[in-house]
């Protein structure tokens, strides 16, 4: 019997099939042990992590973003995800640990997809698709607001809290952070500046002792060596730029004196140089003034300082370079880099400078500023420990990024995992319209949003299968608010148990893990340059 010659195949060279399977196939790998990672730390009674970072310091949070930020991680596909929490930090400021589950579980769906010898540009196509739809459905299901309603804000702000180590002290910081926006916020605009929010870390006190300022709070201390005011009425502030000391001569100058009378010389001349710029500030009417850190010379000397007090300035010395543009625009005032241009229209004017003491810490206030043209906010974040403090910055940080997102998209929804089974039960139905793989890429791109609800129930100690079975009993009957409450340890109306969240968090979180997929999925070998 001859032997049957095949005929060799023209495209030969796109045979091999294997290489590119194994690049997906790490890739899913790499992104989903990350994915995994940080799973156990979503939801109100999710886990913490203990970071300890190259320099020896120690972080302590539950916070997606943050856990992923400090993470060593090498491969290429899996810092795709430490970038995909950052856009989620940037676009929402919360659900950043979610967004990175979600990724996760659709990577695992698309495996199975590929494993079916689907496409993979068609899997992503059919995500982004029903990624859109999905969003659609949120925002159909999710409850619009007014800024006005100070209490839903409140809700939403504490709701974002509860997963934090400051859970119990959301109900002081939730409020906190809602009057923070709000006082920054533009009721035209659909944006709020989290910038002209100020968070000041001082170590002392409890959590509890955490306040509002609404004016400007400096952690630099006042000059007191030479007896000058620590308060004043009616201050009228000056941003100094320049040194208030003599001037040095260059590094490689050396002035030789040989005779006491030029010394003396010397000293008067000194004194009368900073005689006459303690004089000019004294005529523009000026009681305080903030001097920027100076690396070249001393920001002010003793001498300059005693003739201050004398004049009764206060004075505030090193104002970091980065704070200059925070504090010209909150307090009215603009920079003076030098002493021929300093004059009354370039002063800022506030009803009260004072330093206080509390917890054994000092702090500068600025009360009462007049004519502010863009408002600004500090909050004083008070803590035992420098952990506590970090980790108290960031969970106020999210709570201001739930306010702003609302700022942007006017709607509220349920939250503990409501929306993730609402979308899925609602794709699943609309799957029968469809026809061929989109049918089941939409199908596992469904299964996948439940891990939201599953992974929130197995970190609750509750029984996941029991629950996600129940939850779509419950939306099948029409409860569209029905959740997962860890309070009440079972399925409920999340909505009425004032678990909530803005619908920017959820739409962005599918939107931007879909993203995210598709691009992982479309990537079939990895180069390395010389």
């Amino acid at each position: 019997m001859s032997a049957v010659v095949k005929p060799s195949p023209s495209n030969a060279t796109f045979q091999n099939k294997e290489k590119p399977q194994e690049v997906r196939r790490a890739n899913v790998v790499a992104a989903k042990a990350v994915a995994d990672a940080i799973r156990t730390s979503l939801g109100p009674k999710g886990m913490d992590k203990m970071i300890k970072t190259k320099d020896g310091k120690v972080i302590i949070s539950n916070d997606g973003h943050t856990i992923l930020k400090h993470m060593a991680v090498l491969h290429p596909v899996a810092k795709m995800f430490v970038d995909l929490s950052g856009a989620q930090d940037v676009e929402a400021g919360d659900g950043t640990t979610s967004v990175v589950v979600i990724a996760g579980a659709l990577l695992s769906a698309a495996e199975r997809l590929l494993a079916k010898g689907i496409h993979p540009t068609i899997i992503s196509e059919s995500f982004q698709k029903a990624a859109k739809r999905s969003c659609e459905i949120m925002l159909d299901m999710s409850h619009e607001i007014s800024l006005d309603d100070k209490d839903a804000l409140i809700r939403a702000a504490t709701t974002s809290l509860s997963s934090k180590i400051v859970a119990q002290h959301s109900s002081l910081l939730g409020p906190i952070a809602v009057d923070a926006v709000l006082k920054v916020a533009n009721e035209e605009a659909h944006n709020v500046d989290l910038n002209d929010v100020r968070l000041v870390k001082k170590v002392g006190g409890t959590i509890d002792d955490t306040e509002m300022v609404d004016g400007v709070v400096l952690t630099q201390n006042v000059m007191k060596s030479a007896g000058g005011p620590t308060r004043v009425e009616k201050a009228r502030i000056g941003l100094v730029q320049f040194c208030l000391s003599p001037p040095k001569p260059d590094m490689e100058n050396n002035i030789v004196v040989n005779d006491y009378r030029q010394m003396d010389k010397i000293l008067k001349e000194e004194r009368m140089y900073l005689l006459n710029i303690c004089k000019k500030i004294k005529k523009a009417k000026c009681n305080v003034i903030l001097i920027q850190k100076s690396i070249l010379r001393d920001a002010v000397n003793e001498l300059a300082l005693h003739f201050l007090s004398k004049l009764h300035i206060l004075v505030v010395k090193d104002i970091e370079r980065d704070e200059i543009g925070f504090l010209s625009k909150s307090l009215g005032c603009k920079p003076i880099a030098d002493v021929e241009s300093f004059n009354e229209g370039r002063l800022g004017s506030a009803d009260l400078v004072e330093e206080e003491e509390s917890d054994g810490s000092r702090i500068i206030k600025i009360s009462g500023i007049k004519k502010v043209t863009h408002p600004t906010v500090s909050i004083v974040c008070r803590g035992a420990n420098q952990q506590v403090l970090d980790e108290t910055e960031r969970s106020i940080h999210d709570a201001l990024c739930v306010i702003r997102c609302l700022v942007k998209e006017r709607a509220l929804i349920a939250g503990g995992g409501a929306p993730e089974i609402e979308v899925s039960r609602q794709l699943l139905k609309e799957v029968h319209s469809l026809s061929g793989v989109e049918q089941l890429c939409f199908t596992e791109f469904a299964f996948a949003l439940e891990v939201i609800p599953t992974t929130l129930a197995e970190n609750a100690g509750l029984n996941p299968i029991e629950l996600v079975t129940e939850l779509r009993n419950r939306h099948e009957n029409g409860e569209k608010e029905a959740g997962i409450s860890v309070r009440r340890s079972g399925a409920t109306s999340t909505y009425n148990e004032h678990v909530i969240q803005p619908v920017l968090v959820n739409t962005s979180a599918i939107t931007l893990a879909s993203e995210t997929v598709k691009s992982i999925l479309r990537i079939d070998d990895i180069q390395f340059s010389r």
